[in-house]
C-alpha cells in the first residue's frame, strides 16, 4: 500500500477554490459538505488447502452534498479537480433551488484520535500473510481427524478522507482496518458440522497473525463445530432464552438500534417514534451507541460530516432517551447531532448510523440467571437475521445454543431461530448480567444498501417468552 497521506489539498485541489465552489452549491440551503476519500484494502483467503483468493482494491474521489430541509442532492466523481468539482455543484445545487435556507452551525470542537494513523499491513508482507494461512490451515486439521475443511482469510485496509465544510472548516482521518477469520468444518458418521472463529479492529494486523492469536481462534472454531456435531433437533415454541455476552448483541443492533435512528424516527416508520421520555423496556435496561471507544471496528475519529462522535445513551433504565442523529434529521427534528452521520464512502450521501452499540451491564451473576432458566435455550452465537424497521419483528438463526431444563445446561441444538420483535422483548428482559462483553470485531451493517463497520455487545441476558423455531423433539 502507499504510505503517503491524503492530502486532497495540497496534491490535487486549491482548498480556497474549492471552498468557493463548495460554498456557491449550498447557498441559501440548510447544510452541505465536500466529502474526498482515498481507500486501499487486500484481502487473502486460504480454503482447503490452497491459497484461494488474493484481492486488491484501490479507490479514490469525492461526493459534494447540498441539503435543504427534507432534500438532498448530491453528487460524486472519481476525478478529484475543479472541473469535477463545479461541475457537481450544479448537480447538488439543484435540491436548494431558488434558497431560503439559514445555513446550519458548524460542528463542534475537535476530539482525540481513538486509533492509530497507520497502514495496518505494513509489517506483514504478502508472503508472510500466505505464510501465515497455510500455517492456520494445517494446524487445524492437526488438532482432530474429523477436521475436513479450513477456510481463513486475512483482510486489512485503510480509508483516508478529508470533510470540508461551507463555513471553512477542515476535518480529516485515516481509519485503519484489519481481521482474521478461521471457519473449521468437521465430518463424522456421514455428518458435517461448521464453526467458526474471528476478530478485528482498527489496529495493525501484526497481533492478529501472531500465532498466540490465531490458534485461539484455529482452537474456538473446533469447539464450535464439534459442539454442532453432537447437537439435536432444536424444539419449538413460546419458551424462555438466555442470550450469551458478547456477539449476541448483534439482536440488540438490529431489533432495537436500527428503530432508534433519527431518521426512521422523523419519518415515523419506527416502533420508537413519539416515546422519548416513555418507558420502552424494564427497569436497569440502559443501551448505549459509542463512537469514541479506542480501536473498535465501530469507532470513527470523526464521523463522515465532520462531527466527533459521543457517547449517546440512548435508553436509560427502561427510559428512551434519545435516537441516533446525523445533522440533516437532528436538525429537523430540533436535536443536536449526535456524531452518526456515516456513508460507505464517497459514492454514498450520509444517513444515520451506528457506530458501537451496545446494553450496559446489570447485577446479576450469570451463572444464577441460568440456574433461574426452568425450560428454554441458552443461545452463545448467531448467524443471519432478518429485521422490519417498521415494527421491529425480528428472525435470528443461532449457530450455538444448548438445550436448559430446571437450570441445567444439556445437549445442544441445531436449527434454532428466534423469532419476535425488539420493542416486545425490551419489556419482557428478567435479569441482566453482570459481565458485559463487546464483539470480537466482526460486525457489518448494511442500511439502504450501504455497508459500514459497527461494533456490538451485550451482558448474559434472560428473555422471557420468545418464540423458537425449530423442530418439535
Amino acid at each position: 500500500m502507499n504510505d503517503a497521506p491524503f492530502s486532497p489539498f495540497e496534491d490535487l485541489l486549491d482548498r480556497d477554490q474549492s471552498l468557493r465552489i463548495l460554498q456557491s452549491a449550498v447557498a441559501g440551503g440548510d447544510d452541505g459538505e465536500l466529502f474526498l476519500e482515498r481507500s486501499r484494502a487486500e484481502t487473502l483467503v486460504f480454503d482447503d488447502g490452497r491459497l484461494r483468493n488474493a484481492g486488491y482494491e484501490a479507490d479514490q474521489g469525492f461526493g459534494l452534498r447540498a441539503v435543504r430541509g427534507e432534500v438532498t442532492g448530491y453528487a460524486h466523481s472519481t476525478e478529484i479537480s475543479e472541473r469535477g468539482l463545479t461541475s457537481a455543484a450544479e448537480t447538488a445545487r439543484l435540491a436548494v433551488g431558488n434558497g431560503g435556507g439559514t445555513l446550519a452551525a458548524a460542528p463542534f470542537g475537535p476530539t482525540p484520535r481513538l486509533y492509530a494513523p497507520i497502514d495496518p499491513a505494513a509489517n506483514v508482507g504478502f508472503a508472510d500473510r500466505v505464510l501465515v494461512l497455510r500455517e492456520i490451515d494445517d494446524y487445524a486439521r492437526s488438532l482432530d481427524p474429523r477436521v475436513v475443511q479450513v477456510t481463513a482469510s486475512v483482510a486489512s485496509s485503510v480509508q483516508e478522507v478529508a470533510i470540508l465544510r461551507p463555513e471553512g472548516g477542515l476535518s480529516s482521518d485515516i481509519r485503519p482496518m484489519a481481521r482474521i477469520n478461521v471457519s473449521v468444518m468437521v465430518e463424522s458418521n456421514s455428518r458435517r458440522e461448521s464453526g467458526s472463529a474471528g476478530g478485528g479492529g482498527r489496529i495493525a494486523l501484526d497481533g492478529l497473525v501472531a500465532p498466540e492469536h490465531w490458534k485461539g481462534l484455529v482452537q474456538e472454531a473446533l469447539r464450535i463445530a464439534l459442539v454442532n456435531l453432537r447437537s439435536v433437533p432444536a424444539p419449538a415454541g413460546v419458551m424462555d432464552v438466555v442470550l450469551g455476552p458478547g456477539w449476541p448483541g448483534i439482536l440488540l443492533h438490529e431489533a432495537v438500534g436500527h428503530g432508534l435512528e433519527g431518521d426512521f424516527n422523523r419519518k415515523g416508520h419506527s416502533a420508537f417514534a413519539g416515546l422519548l421520555g416513555k418507558r420502552v423496556a424494564s427497569a436497569g435496561v440502559t443501551v448505549v451507541d459509542d463512537g469514541t471507544i479506542p480501536d473498535r471496528r465501530g469507532s470513527i475519529t470523526v464521523d463522515d460530516e465532520g462531527t466527533p462522535p459521543a457517547r449517546n445513551v440512548l435508553i436509560e433504565d427502561g427510559i428512551l432517551t434519545g435516537y441516533m442523529q446525523d445533522r440533516q434529521n437532528a436538525r429537523l427534528m430540533g436535536v443536536p447531532a449526535t456524531g452518526n452521520g456515516r456513508r460507505q464512502g464517497y459514492a454514498y450521501a450520509p444517513m444515520p448510523r451506528m457506530t458501537n452499540t451496545f446494553m450496559l451491564a446489570g447485577e446479576s451473576d450469570p451463572a444464577a440467571i441460568l440456574a433461574d432458566l426452568k425450560d428454554g435455550i441458552y443461545a452463545v452465537g448467531f448467524g443471519g437475521g432478518q429485521v422490519d424497521i417498521t415494527n421491529g419483528k425480528f428472525v435470528f438463526s443461532c449457530t450455538e445454543a444448548y438445550r436448559v431444563k430446571n437450570g441445567v445446561v444439556g445437549d445442544p441444538i441445531r436449527g434454532a431461530t428466534l423469532i419476535g420483535d425488539g420493542a416486545t422483548a425490551l419489556q419482557q428482559i428478567r435479569a441482566i448480567g453482570n459481565d458485559l462483553a463487546l464483539d470480537p470485531g466482526i460486525g457489518n451493517c448494511g442500511k439502504q444498501g450501504q455497508w459500514v463497520p459497527v461494533g456490538v455487545g451485550l451482558p448474559t441476558l434472560m428473555l422471557g417468552g420468545l418464540t423458537v423455531g425449530g423442530s418439535a423433539t
